[in-house]
């Protein structure tokens, strides 16, 4: 994976393979582009050049400015770097040049241009880091440490490869950055230096949750899958246990043993727990498993069903989480459990009209079998209430409908009201937007059944407020007094477009950093 350092040597004076600095569009009409603060010494390198200096010579390049824009420029001799790279920011805060940019821009930004400048050995990014006009120079630790976190993961997350498994080298595959140096006032800051290794841990695992969901679907099954996270865990020096498909019929876990009931590949449960000496406070996550979704006996249009292959991107979420956990340790116990299944077609698979007896009791109906997810996370949810948890986060590729609310990049959050609230601003934070979403009676209702406790859907809404229909499911297996939230990321687990900001084609690792943020946070209180 891509170095990190911090670097507090003069920009021009750097020897490394490219120089990026940050440049705002100018929405005034004004042809001359700002540059950002921390490109002060590059631009006046390029003063006594023809051509106007450097920021004429990027508009006459074709620069804007736009936010992950980015425009390269051959040095020759003017600073040490032998190219100079700018970055597009956005527009200025408020219309100031002289304040940082949101995070989430400094993000985008350095993943970007990170991306841009593949196969490079070395990358130096200076970008702005403090919100002072009067003195951009020198940021207190706050906005130091939200500055460096956020070029450093964009930088990292931007650099991101996917190996695959092509067996002929490509003319237009470059390695990824080996080095990136992040700029600071002062390389030996305490709070940078922190802020640069807690971006480290969070880069890596969510390379590693990347990996898991990029990965063929027919390397991954559940016990492949069961196994390479137990592996990591155990490497991380966690508590790991696993349960098989005999240890889950014999301890009642009927809905992931519905579920995985149509493949030769076995269900599993994988537990993962940090309990740290005198953690006061219990987190349980969960994250849903499903290595691959036909969608069952209720099988699924062929159109995108290899994307379905993500539908593990909960687990893969919630494990790597666990990852950053054991290596931040923080001062709050966090169990983790990943049901992993696959959701086959076949002679032995469930069935419209089953009724499945769930891990907690209830009975649940099942008129969909392509809502596969909430009978495996109904028992996951139920088994991690059995730990007494302060706090409980599902994760889950859940439903169609959350990308039909609120689009590709936008999570919905279900559950406790206030606990969703926490979800909303923490990934705000980390740049991993979501939004909550109700919880309405009347979808309860119609989930009654005639022959059960439960449907598995509301067949009078058939897919009106699916997302809904989902949360509303789950909540019916957490244990009153749980704090809890359900978070959809159908959408934003698995990116289909072009590359932008810090995402690549494919798993896009969400919501890891947000749950790091959740964890911390707790932690603190």
């Amino acid at each position: 994976m891509t170095s990190l350092t911090l670097v507090d040597t003069d920009p021009a004076e750097l020897a490394v393979d490219a120089v990026v600095i940050g440049v705002y569009a100018n929405e005034g009409g004004d042809a001359k582009l700002p540059l950002a603060p921390g490109a002060e010494s590059v631009a006046a390198a390029f003063s006594d050049r023809p051509g106007g200096g450097l920021a004429e010579t990027l508009r006459v390049l074709g620069a804007t400015g736009a936010l992950g824009e980015v425009t390269k420029l051959a040095a020759f001799g003017a600073v040490a770097a032998p190219l100079v790279v700018a970055v597009g920011l956005g527009a200025p805060v408020d219309g100031d040049a002289g304040r940082v940019p949101a995070a989430e821009s400094l993000r985008r930004a350095a993943g970007a241009a990170a991306r841009s400048l593949a196969g490079s050995a070395s990358v130096a990014i200076v970008l702005p880091l403090s919100g002072s006009p009067a003195d951009p120079g020198k940021p207190g630790d706050g906005e130091l440490t939200v500055g460096v976190r956020a070029i450093a993961e964009g930088a990292l997350l931007g650099s991101y490869r996917f190996l695959g498994y092509k067996t002929k080298p490509s003319a237009t595959r470059r390695d990824p950055v080996r080095k990136v140096l992040v700029h600071v006032p002062d390389a030996g800051a305490k709070a940078a230096k922190a802020a640069l290794k807690r971006s480290g841990v969070l880069g890596g695992v969510v390379a590693r949750t990347r990996d898991w969901i990029n990965a063929a679907p027919n390397e991954l099954r559940p016990p492949q899958f069961a196994e390479q996270a137990a592996a990591a865990a155990a490497e991380a020096s966690l508590e790991v246990s696993v349960l098989d498909e005999k240890a889950l019929a014999k301890q009642g876990y009927g809905g992931i043993l519905a579920v995985g009931l149509g493949s030769a590949a076995a269900p599993r449960l994988v537990r993962i727990a940090y309990e740290p000496a005198g953690a006061t406070r219990r987190i349980a996550l969960v994250g849903k498993g499903i290595t691959f979704d036909t969608g069952g006996v209720s099988i699924k249009p062929t159109a995108g069903m290899w994307e379905m292959k993500s539908d593990m991107s909960g687990a893969a979420a919630v494990v790597a989480t666990m990852l950053a956990v054991a290596q931040l340790k923080p001062k709050v116990a966090v169990v983790a459990y990943a049901p992993m299944a696959e959701n086959m077609v076949s002679g032995s698979a469930y069935r419209p009209g089953d009724v499945v007896r769930m891990y907690n009791g209830a009975q649940v109906e099942v008129l969909n079998t392509d809502a596969e997810g909430r009978m495996i996370l109904g028992d996951a949810i139920a088994r991690a209430c059995e730990d007494e948890p302060d706090y409980l986060f599902e994760v889950s590729t859940l439903t169609g409908g959350q990308v039909i609310a609120l689009g590709k990049r936008i999570a919905g959050v279900m559950g406790t009201p206030e606990l969703c609230d926490r979800v909303r601003d923490a990934g705000e934070r980390a740049g991993e937007p979501a939004w909550p979403m109700p919880l309405p009676e009347d979808v309860r209702k119609g989930m009654d059944s005639d022959v059960a406790d439960i449907s598995q859907v509301n067949s009078s809404m058939d897919r009106a407020g699916h997302m809904l229909q989902g949360g509303v499911f789950l909540s019916e297996f957490v244990t009153e007094g749980v704090q809890w939230a359900h978070i959809d990321i159908a959408g934003p687990s698995y990116h289909t477009g072009e590359p932008f900001g810090y995402w690549s084609k494919g798993g896009t690792g969400v919501p890891v950093r947000t749950l790091v943020e959740l964890i911390e946070e707790i932690a603190s209180e």
